[in-house]
């Protein structure tokens, strides 16, 4: 298990950010709150489905971690109900790691998937990534600018830089990557990025979207066989870094 993340208060008012956890394993959410006493967030623990939408609707949490395997519902009607009433982000962790599931979850609405066993670190920064981003779309600004490490695309003027030196991009590499940048730190599933960006009709063609993605790492990463800005979530699709 990787060790512990140490304490970093992205909130900037010293409020910890309350995190609800919905996992009937009692020794994972000790794990948890073990893990969130040197971090800015604070739990809030669910045992069962039931209790966890209870509780999501009371507390109104900022950040959800939730488990599939729940003993009584089914985590993607988790995720169903709750997107029936918020927009929060739900990252899924489970032991639950086969395609199809993960493909559910994030059809319905999830924002993330980590799967049993986890490293801490890594599940914290996905935390973090996954409340940040809600944080900038809740903020009410005509900034025409999308920012990914040294990548930034000027929405207005439809122009990509990359380290300050202009990158050519055509119309679909362009579409493509607005796409991916606009959830950046989700992953996005084959089919929802191929329906936003060739259209319905073209959902299945999975071919397509490799070698468009192909393209923009050639042109936007520094070492295209080793990508660091555009990442494969293996069987399921995509993530851009926010």
């Amino acid at each position: 298990m990787a060790e512990i993340a140490s304490n970093k208060d992205v909130s900037g008012t010293g409020n910890r950010i309350p995190v609800l956890v919905v996992e009937d394993d009692a020794a994972i959410r000790r794990l948890l709150t073990a893990a969130f006493l040197d971090t800015e967030f604070k739990m809030l623990e669910a045992e069962n489905g039931m209790q966890g939408l209870s509780l999501a609707t009371k507390s109104r949490p900022e950040l959800i971690l939730l488990d599939l395997g729940l003993p009584d519902l089914d985590g993607v009607q988790f995720v169903q109900q709750i997107r029936g009433w918020s927009q929060i982000p739900i990252i899924v962790v489970s032991a639950e790691g086969t395609e199809d599931r993960k493909v559910e979850a994030l059809k319905e609405g999830a924002d993330d998937y980590v799967t049993k066993p986890f490293g801490v670190n890594e599940l914290i920064q996905r935390m973090r990534t996954a409340w940040r981003r809600t944080q900038r779309e809740g903020l009410a600004t005509n900034e025409p600018t999308l920012e990914m490490g040294d990548v930034t695309i000027d929405l207005d003027t439809r122009i990509v830089r990359k380290a300050g030196n202009e990158v050519h991009l055509t119309p679909l590499e362009y579409n493509l990557l607005v796409f991916l940048a606009k959830h950046a730190g989700r992953v996005v599933t084959q089919r929802q990025i191929l329906a936003a960006v060739w259209g319905d009709e073209y959902s299945e063609e999975a071919q397509y979207l490799r070698v468009y993605v192909g393209y923009l790492r050639k042109k936007l990463e520094d070492d295209p066989a080793n990508p660091t800005l555009i990442v494969t979530e293996p069987r399921v699709g995509y993530r851009l870094r926010g």
